[in-house]
């Protein structure tokens, strides 16, 4: 699939068929997540794969969110900032949660390169994950992502424009500098 359809395809899909993703492909897309930029090239993040139905249902029990049930298979994304603070102090905190962003986005659109859908989840109750998970207490949840095959095609909401999301030079300027002319050939 090409670059930019993978893009406009991704979307958040709450809604999955009762067929299990193959483990193969998670592990791809996973293998694809690696590939992210790392601070420093340490990358400290896991990932755990959830297929046990119990455990769905505690999680999307403990993320109030019903529709998770759906889901045959989550990734639990995890991050360890230990190693990070070490070498970069407290911006290695920062560096960690850019790179899980990174990582994350890398999984989702290879999941939809690979025709599955996901949606990424932030809103959780991280101790009880933890506990059921056995994920040590130093250990950060990025995200549970359910993934699976989309039940219904949904419409597909239009995201901002790039006109009203970006500045030029300072903050609140949104028209693009008027070039002054010079007697440089390059102007």
């Amino acid at each position: 699939m090409e670059f930019d359809s993978v893009i406009q395809k991704r979307r958040s899909v709450r809604s999955f068929k009762s067929k299990k993703p193959d483990w193969k492909d998670i592990l791809q897309a996973i293998d694809s997540a690696l590939q992210s930029p790392f601070a420093g090239n340490h990358n400290n993040l896991k990932f755990i794969i959830i297929e046990d139905p119990e455990k769905i249902s505690k999680i999307a029990e403990f993320s109030e969110q019903k529709w998770i049930l759906e889901s045959k298979t989550l990734v639990a994304v995890c991050s360890d900032n230990i190693h990070l603070k070490n070498l970069y102090g407290e911006r290695g905190r920062i560096y960690s949660r850019q790179q899980a962003g990174a990582t994350i986005q890398t999984f989702l659109l290879k999941l939809i390169n690979l025709g599955i859908s996901a949606c990424w989840v932030g809103a959780y109750t991280d101790k009880l994950i933890k506990e059921l998970l056995k994920i040590p207490a130093h250990i950060q949840i990025e995200a549970v992502i359910p993934v699976g095959y989309e039940k219904e095609k949904s419409p597909h909401k239009r995201k901002k424009t790039l006109e009203s999301s970006i500045f030029w030079e300072e903050w609140d300027k949104n028209k693009k500098p008027v070039f002054i002319k010079s007697k440089s050939p390059c102007v």
